[in-house]
């Protein structure tokens, strides 16, 4: 019985003999660097036709080269693992796909090596516009892209050389502590300082919100002990250890908290749980952060929702607009109770 061999697939090197030129150069134009290389545009051309003629497997970098936009925007964003991020990425989606754009979402584990290569693979494919969110050096990305002729908008975290769309963490965290030491002050008679925990104290939406947790503290007459403000990461094991070296340190934990994103109340949550601490009483908590599931955990707890629809529609209203002035625009934050 005779069998048919599958057909030969083509390679570079068949289409680099077909087009007379190098292997090199037939892949630096399918990768997209043919610029770089210094190939000309009608070499790059033959070989792009050549590769569709033959039934290569284009990538996107060579199926783009003739067309003057690739309509591709690229998002890289630190984390999957909360209701905002992954709002975030959803919203981003669909509202790319509304204008015909096709989006490219990779996550960096707030790693800044990984955004660099994040965004060097977006350039790479020629991606029109990227939106960094959450990126630990926004301006590194920005100075990266530029020098390929690509806008960047800065999402949730911003950078001082592109547009950047962000939180109003002050306001929300001012609102947030003011709400939690009303509730303290409610059930236990008397006015005290909160705990605030989780967070990188580097980075400016941290800053901002403990910059609103001092000042509402100062508002009504309470001083903050610098061991109180524990910016210990976003962790939830970061959260449980800050929580735990604490508790070595002092068995008077204040009856109130600040925690700064839902991924750092898991820690605390932990903490609380396994260490029995507050069994008499579950502490009042404020969250700079939103998950209905948290109402399951009771009704002590206030929570920020961040407003990703308006951030979202600031981000591609920058878009359509062309504008690419470093401004920064903030969006005002929800309060929610989960009770």
């Amino acid at each position: 019985m005779n069998r048919t061999s599958p057909p030969k697939r083509t390679t570079i090197y068949d289409l680099a003999e077909l087009a007379g030129t190098s292997a090199s150069a037939v892949s630096a134009v399918l990768n997209g660097n043919w610029k770089k290389r210094r190939i000309s545009a009608k070499l790059a051309e033959k070989i792009t036709k050549l590769a569709e003629e033959q039934g290569y497997a284009l990538n996107m970098q060579a199926s783009v080269l003739r067309r003057e936009r690739s309509r591709i925007i690229g998002m890289i964003v630190p984390k999957y693992d909360n209701r905002y991020f992954g709002s975030i990425v959803e919203q981003f989606e669909a509202r790319a796909r509304e204008r015909g754009l096709f989006p490219i979402i990779t996550c960096t584990m707030r790693d800044p090596a990984l955004e660099m290569e994040a965004a060097r693979a977006m350039l790479s494919y020629q991606v029109d516009c990227l939106v960094a969110t959450g990126a630990t050096d926004p301006d590194r990305i920005v100075d990266l892209c530029a020098g390929a002729g690509v806008r960047t908008i800065n999402l949730d975290l911003p950078g001082s050389r592109a547009p950047s769309v962000i939180s109003d963490s002050y306001g929300g965290a001012l609102e947030l502590t003011r709400r939690v030491l009303a509730n303290c002050e409610r059930e236990y008679g008397l006015k005290a300082p909160l705990l605030f925990v989780g967070g990188r104290g580097t980075d400016h939406n941290t800053m901002a919100r403990v910059r609103g947790f001092r000042d509402a503290h100062a508002q009504a007459g309470i001083a903050v002990d610098e061991a109180l403000v524990q910016t210990c990461g976003y962790a939830p094991e970061k959260a449980e250890n800050a929580m735990r070296q604490l508790a070595e340190r002092t068995s008077d934990l204040p009856r109130g908290m600040f925690v700064n994103s839902t991924i750092s109340l898991e820690g605390v949550m932990r903490w609380i749980r396994r260490s029995g601490h507050y069994a008499e009483r579950m502490p009042h908590l404020g969250c700079f952060d939103w998950d209905p599931f948290v109402a399951m955990l009771g009704d002590h707890i206030e929570m920020v929702r961040q407003d990703v629809p308006k951030m979202l529609e600031a981000v591609f209203g920058i878009i359509d607009s062309g504008s690419t002035d470093p401004t920064i625009v903030e969006i005002p934050t929800i309060m929610e109770k989960t009770g």
